[in-house]
């Protein structure tokens, strides 16, 4: 490990790391536009410049310079400082005075970099260039001319999106960031790359002109539009959440979000309920939480009651809506609402065990019925991840662009049973071999089965040199799923076992995907933020919270347990969901043990201790013995990225991303 001094202080760090990461361990802070510590190194800024002795007698750009043994940098001398003042006149020749009307003002690199290190004045008086503003799709609002060509949108796009749709054309003055053709960016994590610009360049369009930083209130909690359990801040101003930006957290989401987590926030303003209502003469009208309630009493249901979990939901309210059907007397409940009926019976066997960090030391994938493009974004950039450092992917299902050369076995799920010679000794031979079973695969009778065989068979649960190591796993589409399968929402049969039932009265509980026509017979009872399919099909509708509105515990696809905190209040009369079933189950006669949120989390923890702590859930590895001789066709669940629940399908952003992306209309502006 290299031992070099830095402003006199002696570091060491790792072979291989850079001067500038050795700065930093010594505690001095480098400037720096174009260098990011997860895309490759560019050094085409030139703000990271320090002196380095030995060596030529001038400034050297620190992000490309490899730390060596008996190096002296020195980041505060005269030489550095004049250099790093005649960077910063020469970026800013061209930008433009804009910082008034830019949304990065305020939380600027260029802003605050030019203050710290720049000159007092310009002394350049030409014409300053102008770019012509280029279009990227409908969520990344383009002002070029404040480019300065740092080329981390380009980068990004290239090593982690995998969509290489973002360029630089031209040379020298002439050079410009352009989408190719100008057409819209296509990829789903295409919002990165707003956060990655140093400038105001590139920033949010639904966004635009609507706050500054400063005016907004920065809540801690985690998106529930994939199972990923991806690390946000919401920032709101008074009822409305504004923005959703991602926080770091190098185990689950790194850095990055994509774009449904960050966009499909504007759909929490519309199509939403807001007021009680019950059904009258076939037609739902309006009513006070008593008469939403009697009407719910009046049903006399006695123990013939089931309930259905939502995609979104928290475990709080699982645990609330479970603990008031077991006073009722009754155990039907099931979070599997679309239909799927694989066995819970062991954890771990519908667990992501790899974690999401360990796919990428994967040296062996086989893809099954997933597309985890769509189904979980930041899993498709770890399996990119994983092909870098040498792994082979393979697929089961219909041949999809994933970003990544994948070598597809063909869509037929009785592969699964019996795999090519070619691809069973690829995975003998892996050293860290694993599977990924998606909601497709699922669906499919015997494919659960045929993937564990597969499991016992190539030996994917071992100890290996770096520690133990479990290959087999499942890709959740659902942010409630793994919370669910913890608190017991689920039945053998699944979703048949409820509909075999017949029950008097059912609970949906943000539940949107059911197919209400199977409980015509039933008193339908929707607790819901959105006015979507499960709301025309109630009852009686009672308005709850979404999301940000709530504090809550979800578990990810990992088995990560983390909690999520109430950002803004609810509109109207909507109430948090635990509060909505508390109040429910003293006019029912059924009254819940807890009167405050706090409460109703502590007799959650006291029935499943492994809620209460933040991080992965242990889950032992016992997985069932299970029928193996799947067959036929596979599907991918996700038919339309951008429209996937209730609040993406109120966006208007999600909206004219599917439109414009998936389904080719083209987007004209009012005055065209």
């Amino acid at each position: 490990m290299p031992k070099l001094t830095v402003d006199g202080i002696e570091v060491e760090v790792p072979q291989g790391a850079t001067v500038l990461q050795a700065c930093e361990a010594a505690g001095k802070e480098i400037p720096r536009f174009c260098y990011h510590e997860r895309l490759s190194i560019a050094g085409n800024c030139r703000m990271c410049l320090v002196e380095v002795k030995p060596g030529p007698p001038k400034p050297q750009a620190s992000c490309a310079l490899p730390a060596m043994d008996n190096q002296e940098v020195r980041t505060n001398s005269e030489m550095v400082k004049k250099a790093r003042e005649g960077v910063m006149e020469f970026l800013l020749i061209n930008h433009p005075l804009d910082c008034p009307i830019c949304d990065q003002g305020g939380e600027c690199d260029l802003q605050d970099q030019s203050v710290a290190y720049g000159r007092g004045g310009s002394r350049y008086d030409e014409n300053k260039r102008a770019v012509t503003e280029k279009y990227m799709g409908p969520i990344i609002k383009t002002v070029m001319t404040r480019c300065i060509h740092c080329t981390r949108c380009v980068r990004f796009a290239e090593e982690v999106a995998g969509t290489e749709q973002i360029g630089a054309i031209g040379r020298g003055e002439n050079m410009q960031i352009t989408s190719y053709l100008e057409k819209a960016v296509s990829s789903e994590l295409s919002g990165n790359v707003i956060d990655l610009c140093p400038v105001g360049a590139l920033t949010s369009r639904p966004y635009a002109y609507e706050a500054r930083p400063w005016e907004l209130k920065k809540t801690l909690g985690i998106d529930v539009m994939d199972a990923v359990g991806t690390n946000i801040r919401f920032d709101s101003r008074g009822r409305e959440v504004l923005r959703v930006l991602p926080r770091v957290n190098d185990d689950v989401n790194e850095e990055w979000a994509h774009d449904k987590t960050r966009y499909a926030v504007d759909g929490l303003m519309r199509r939403r309920l807001d007021k009680p209502y019950v059904r009258r003469d076939g037609k739902l009208v309006p009513a006070s939480w008593a008469e939403a309630f009697q009407a719910i009493a009046d049903v006399q249901a006695g123990s013939s009651v089931a309930a259905v979990a939502g995609d979104l939901l928290d475990c709080e309210t699982m645990f609330a809506a479970r603990e008031l059907l077991a006073k009722m007397g009754s155990t039907l409940i099931e979070g599997r609402q679309t239909g799927l009926k694989y066995d819970v019976s062991s954890l771990a066997a519908v667990n992501f065990n790899t974690t999401l960090n360990g796919i990428e030391t994967a040296d062996a994938i086989l893809l099954v019925g997933t597309n985890p493009r769509w189904e979980a974004p930041l899993v498709n950039t770890r399996i990119r991840k994983a092909i870098k450092h040498g792994a082979k992917v393979y697929g089961i299902g219909a041949e999809i662009d994933l970003t990544y050369k994948v070598e597809w076995l063909g869509n037929d799920m009785s592969l699964l049973a019996s795999l090519p010679e070619a691809v069973a000794e690829a995975f003998k031979g892996a050293k860290r071999p694993a599977i990924i079973l998606g909601g497709g695969a699922l669906a499919v009778e015997g494919a659960h089965g045929a993937a564990l065989a597969l499991a016992e068979t190539f030996n994917l649960v071992r100890d290996t040199e770096d520690g133990p190591w479990n290959g087999f796993n499942v890709l959740h589409m659902a942010a409630s799923r793994m919370g669910g399968l913890m608190l017991g929402w689920a039945q053998p049969g699944g979703m048949a076992d409820l509909v075999a039932a017949r029950p008097k009265l059912l609970f949906a509980l943000g539940a949107d995907e059911v197919d209400f026509s199977k409980f015509d017979g039933s008193f339908k009872v929707f607790v819901g933020h959105h006015g979507d399919k499960g709301a025309a099909a109630a009852d009686v509708i009672l308005p709850s919270a979404a999301y940000p509105e709530k504090n809550g515990t979800y578990v990810n696809i990992e088995g990560r347990v983390q909690m999520s905190d109430k950002a803004v209040f609810a509109p109207g009369d909507a109430r948090e969901d635990w509060s909505i079933l508390r109040a429910l189950s003293e006019v029912l006669g059924h009254k819940l043990p807890f009167d405050s949120f706090a409460e109703c989390r502590a007799a959650m923890i006291a029935a499943v201790p492994a809620l209460g702590f933040e991080g992965l859930a242990s889950y032992d590895w016992s997985p069932p013995k299970l029928a193996a001789s799947p067959s036929g066709e596979v599907g991918y669940p996700i038919k339309d990225f951008y429209l996937t629940n209730a609040i993406a399908r109120a966006s208007a952003t999600m909206q004219r991303c599917s439109a414009e992306l998936l389904h080719g209309e083209e987007m004209l502006e009012a005055a065209e």
